[in-house]
């Protein structure tokens, strides 16, 4: 490329802009990149040899989904062999507040834990180690990740990374209005606008405030500018001629 060639050094550099933007776009859900997008989320300390750890996929599940506001196990079925560990098993489930909009969705899954298929050290609790591992499959399944988490995996040589990684982080399900916008909102309005031909930035700033950012708008603004959104999709309402045109570069 000449440096002196004003048209090729602009084109380049949105080029490079485009690239950028791009890698911070969400895929739709489910969707063929959704998979990769989810996994570069993780951190590196998240995951064993390529399998995240349960904490890392409920900060993740949260951070792209929305605020977990129930998990916990719903049965459990402990073990009742009384001269050994036995086998345990577990249903476990997650409620999500789904992109923060104020719709909850819910996901469960179970897992057992015996001899055969846990390393030595989690033998000697079970109902734990059963749990963990549900809650691991429930978000896996919440996240539609094609992957197993780590505590799934019997490897005794990483039992003590595991044991470090998934220490049980408390969901209390609060959820504080005055909080700002959060980024699985930010990324469902942005989907919204851009599937109903709306702009985004025209959108947020339709009602009696105004903002400069998104990130000015808080949770509890967010999930009414959600509501709107979802009946401009189901036509109960019209979509005003002065909202209409989605700016892709409105970040």
């Amino acid at each position: 490329m000449d440096l002196f060639d004003v048209d090729s050094l602009k084109e380049q550099i949105d080029k490079e802009e485009n690239m950028d933007e791009n890698e911070n776009l969400m895929p739709a859900y489910g969707s063929e990149n959704w998979n990769e997008y989810v996994m570069s989320k993780f951190e590196d300390r998240e995951l064993i040899d390529g399998n995240p750890v349960c904490a890392g996929l409920r900060r993740v599940a949260e951070e792209v989904l929305g605020t977990i506001v129930s998990s916990r196990p719903t049965q459990v079925f402990p073990a009742t062999d009384p001269d050994g560990p036995g086998r345990a098993t577990v249903v476990f489930e997650i409620v999500v507040d789904w992109m923060d909009s104020g719709n909850y969705r819910t996901f469960a899954d179970v897992a057992d834990v015996w001899h055969g298929n846990t390393d030595d050290l989690f033998c000697a609790h079970p109902v734990a180690t059963a749990s963990t591992r549900a809650e691991g499959r429930a978000l896996r399944k919440a996240l539609k990740v094609k992957c197993l988490a780590a505590e799934e995996l019997t490897r005794k040589k990483d039992v003590e990374s595991i044991v470090r990684q998934t220490v049980q982080k408390p969901t209390d399900g609060e959820w504080k209005e005055e909080d700002s916008i959060s980024t699985p909102q930010i990324n469902f309005v942005d989907a919204k606008c851009k599937q109903l031909d709306v702009d985004v930035m025209s959108f947020i700033n339709a009602g009696t405030d105004s903002y400069d950012s998104i990130k000015d708008v808080s949770k509890k603004k967010a999930s009414k500018m959600l509501g709107a959104l979802n009946e401009y999709q189901t036509k109960s309402k019209g979509i005003p001629e002065s909202l209409k045109g989605y700016d892709s570069n409105w970040r």
